[in-house]
């Protein structure tokens, strides 16, 4: 068995202090995943010190740019093994998560472990991102949308912002050299009624991981006749000011 210990240790190092409940149930999910891992592609991070900095204090960097005590709604979108969406939900309790994922087997672990930790206020869904934002229900109805999904920023404001309400937030998690992407999302980001608002640059103590996290506003609500549509950038894409390529195809439903 591994020493608990390290996860909380990890976490205070970055401001973050958790309870031996809390502390016990990211073991347990850490053990979870590496048990499913076996079966099924979660993971390529299995030695437990870097699972725990790249797994666990890397999602809760969330709480360096926002206030994550108070309730608040939250999508997680392109969750994969359950980051940042299951971490965020065991030491912000008070937040109601719905963790979105286009591969259901994948899902169906989340909700063993859901189940396992005994979680409230969590739930799964099994849609792609730019499908789900069709459903009246869940457009512009979060007060934050996060995603460590690898796609660039201009693609990934397409498939977030939509489901964030005014005022609310999309937090990107990016590695270092994010400025590229930023500039290049310009364009979709303003389209869909957002504004960058902050990018925040933390080094997790005692180690050279560096996470980017992009806050990027709603300021605007989305007209309701406007769809997003995200299409394979290989078969057709849009020229944005200067020069950089995006997926952003707006549809005016009747």
């Amino acid at each position: 068995m591994e020493d608990k210990s390290l996860i909380i240790k990890k976490l205070e190092n970055e401001g973050i202090t958790i309870t031996s409940e809390q502390c016990d149930k990211l073991y347990r999910f850490y053990e979870m995943v590496i048990e499913k891992n076996k079966v099924m592609n979660l993971t390529a991070i299995i030695d437990y010190e870097e699972f725990v900095i790249k797994h666990f204090v890397d999602s809760l960097m969330i709480a360096k740019v926002m206030d994550m005590t108070t309730p608040m709604t939250v999508l997680d979108i392109g969750t994969g093994a359950g980051f940042p969406g299951v971490p965020i939900k065991i030491v912000f309790p008070e937040t109601k998560v719905l963790l979105l994922d286009s591969l259901n087997k994948r899902l169906n672990f989340l909700n063993e472990v859901i189940e396992e930790l005994e979680l409230k206020d969590i739930a799964t869904i099994h849609s792609r991102a730019e499908e789900l934002q069709t459903k009246g229900e869940y457009r512009e109805s979060f007060d934050l949308c996060v995603s460590r999904a690898v796609s660039a920023l201009p693609t990934l404001s397409e498939y977030c912002l939509p489901y964030v309400r005014l005022g609310g937030k999309f937090v990107a998690y990016k590695a270092v050299g994010a400025d590229e992407e930023i500039e290049a999302s310009k364009t979709a980001i303003r389209v869909l009624g957002g504004e960058i608002k902050d990018k925040a640059q933390f080094t997790i103590k005692d180690t050279d991981y560096t996470r980017v996290l992009i806050s990027i506003e709603k300021i605007k609500i989305l007209p309701k006749n406007i769809l997003v549509r995200v299409e394979n950038q290989a078969k057709k894409s849009a020229t944005i000011k200067g020069g950089a390529m995006c997926s952003l195809f707006i549809e005016y439903a009747d």
